[in-house]
C-alpha cells in the first residue's frame, strides 16, 4: 500500500509537471506574437489624449492594443518601420458628399456629382467620411443600401432637412418638403445619421433653419448650416446668437459669396460675434467646396487668432479638380497659412469625432479601433489655390503613407508594409 501511495504521488507530479510544459508552450506560442501589426518609430499626434511624442502603436485585429516607447517588436506578426513620419488617428472629413448614383437632376442626391468614398478617401488617411445632406428622409434608405453598406469608409450623415435630399434648384427651395417630425424619425432609426443638415436656401426666411434645429432637438444631434444665398442677406450675427444653439455647425466659415455676410470685416477684423459665437460653442466648419473657402478670409482671420474648429473638404466632382482637391491639401493650406500640424491634426480628428457626438473616434486610445493614418510632410515650393482661383506659395505639404481601417492596411503609398522583393523575384520583374 505504502509504495502504491508512493507511486500514484509521482505520477501525479509527472503529470503535472507535463501539463506544465504543454500549458508553457501554448502559451509562448500564443502570447509570442499577441500583437499583428507594431507601428515603430513614427511620432504619435492624438489630440484626445494629448499625444504629441515619438512613440510605438500596436495593434491586435481591429484595436489599438498598446501605444508607449520601444515596444517589443518579437512579440508582432508584423512590425512597419514608420521612423520620420507622423501616426494620427484615421481622419474625418466632416463635410463630404457620397450620395452617388445615376439620376439625371439629382445633383448631390443620388445624382452624378457626389463620389463614392472609397476611391477617394483612403489614400488621404481619411476611415470616416460624413455625407452632408446628400440624403432626405425620403431617400435615406436608398443612400444607405447603395452607398454605406458598400463602402469599406465608414460613412455617416447629415441628413438633409429637404425630403428630397440635395438635389438642388427648386427641390431645395421646397418649405413645404421641410418636415421636422420625419426628419428627426428617420435619424432616430439609423445609427448612422449623425446631424441634420439645411443647405441652398435663397429665401428670406429663417423657417428652413428653425425646422432643421427642430429636427436636431427631437432627435439629439446637431446641426450643420450652408447658409445664404438671399438679397440683401440675412443676419449673421442672428443666425450665430439666435437661431443656432452651442454645438451646431456653420460650415463654409471662409466663405465670401452673394448673399451671405462674411466673417471679416472691410478692416480685415473678425466680427466680434463671429468670436463671441465660437465661444458659445458654435463650431467653424471650412468646407471648401468648389466656391467656399478665399484666402481673403482665411489669413486675416487667423493672424486675428481665429482659427475654424474643423477642416473638410466639401468634395464633389467640381471641387476636387479646382483649387480644393483633397482633404490633405486643405489641411496643407492652413499650415502655410500658420496653423501648427498638431491644430490641424486636431482639426481633423478629434474635434470633428466631438462634433458628431461620435467620441470612440478621432483618437488612438487603447481599445480604441485600429483606425488609423501614417504621413509625411515633403518640403519643397508648392502652390495652393483657393475658390477664387489665388494662389499661395508653400513649403509643406503633407503625403499619406499608410492607411489603417479597423486594423487592416487599406492603403500603402510606398509599400512600407510590404516584404522587400528578392534579387531573383527582381531580376525576373527587370
Amino acid at each position: 500500500m505504502y509504495f502504491e501511495y508512493i507511486w500514484r504521488r509521482i505520477a501525479v507530479k509527472i503529470n503535472y509537471t507535463f501539463l506544465l510544459l504543454l500549458t508553457t508552450i501554448f502559451t509562448s506560442t500564443l502570447f509570442a506574437q499577441d500583437y499583428s501589426v507594431i507601428l515603430k518609430g513614427g511620432h504619435v499626434i492624438d489630440p484626445k489624449n494629448a499625444i504629441n511624442a515619438k512613440a510605438d502603436i500596436a495593434i491586435r485585429g481591429d484595436t489599438i492594443a498598446a501605444i508607449g516607447k520601444n515596444l517589443d517588436g518579437s512579440r508582432a506578426k508584423q512590425v512597419i518601420d514608420v521612423s520620420g513620419m507622423y501616426i494620427t488617428p484615421g481622419l474625418i472629413d466632416l463635410h463630404s458628399h457620397n450620395f452617388y448614383g445615376t439620376q439625371p437632376d439629382h445633383y448631390l442626391s443620388d445624382g452624378f456629382e457626389a463620389l463614392p468614398p472609397d476611391g477617394f478617401t483612403f489614400r488621404c488617411g481619411i476611415t470616416t467620411v460624413v455625407d452632408a445632406g446628400g440624403a432626405g428622409w425620403k431617400n435615406f434608405s436608398v443612400f444607405k443600401n447603395q452607398t454605406i453598406r458598400q463602402s469599406k469608409t465608414r460613412v455617416l450623415s447629415f441628413i438633409n432637412i429637404v425630403g428630397e435630399g440635395m438635389r438642388g434648384g427648386p427641390y431645395e427651395q421646397n418649405i413645404n418638403d421641410m418636415d421636422a417630425r420625419m426628419t428627426a424619425l428617420v435619424a432616430q432609426q439609423h445609427r448612422e445619421i449623425v446631424g441634420v443638415k439645411v443647405a441652398h436656401y435663397s429665401g428670406n426666411e429663417w423657417e428652413p433653419i428653425d425646422r432643421a434645429v427642430a429636427a436636431g432637438k427631437i432627435a439629439h444631434i446637431p446641426v450643420m448650416v450652408d447658409f445664404g444665398g438671399h438679397i440683401p442677406p440675412l443676419s449673421l450675427e442672428e443666425l450665430l446668437m439666435k437661431h443656432l444653439r452651442p454645438g451646431d455647425i456653420f460650415t463654409h466659415a471662409f466663405a465670401r459669396v452673394a448673399g451671405r455676410i462674411p466673417i471679416i470685416d472691410a478692416q480685415d477684423k473678425v466680427f466680434p460675434f463671429v468670436k463671441e459665437a465660437q465661444q458659445r460653442g458654435i463650431i467653424f466648419d471650412v468646407g471648401h467646396g468648389g466656391g467656399s473657402f478665399l484666402f481673403s478670409q482665411a489669413v486675416p482671420a487667423i493672424k486675428n487668432g481665429f482659427f475654424p474648429n474643423t477642416i473638410s473638404t466639401d468634395i464633389h466632382t467640381g471641387s476636387m479638380n479646382g483649387g480644393m482637391k483633397d482633404l490633405l491639401n486643405v489641411m496643407s493650406k492652413f499650415l502655410t497659412m500658420g496653423m501648427n500640424i498638431y491644430q490641424v491634426i486636431q482639426n481633423t480628428t478629434w474635434n470633428p469625432a466631438q462634433a458628431i457626438r461620435q467620441e470612440q473616434l478621432g483618437n488612438l486610445s487603447v481599445g480604441a479601433v485600429a483606425d488609423i493614418a501614417v504621413f509625411t510632410i515633403r518640403e519643397g515650393k508648392f502652390g495652393f489655390v483657393d475658390s477664387g482661383g489665388n494662389k499661395m506659395t508653400g513649403t509643406k505639404k503633407l503625403e499619406c503613407e499608410l492607411t489603417l481601417r479597423d486594423g487592416k492596411i487599406v492603403y500603402d503609398l510606398n509599400g512600407i508594409s510590404r516584404p522587400a522583393a528578392t534579387d531573383q523575384q527582381s531580376a525576373f520583374k527587370n
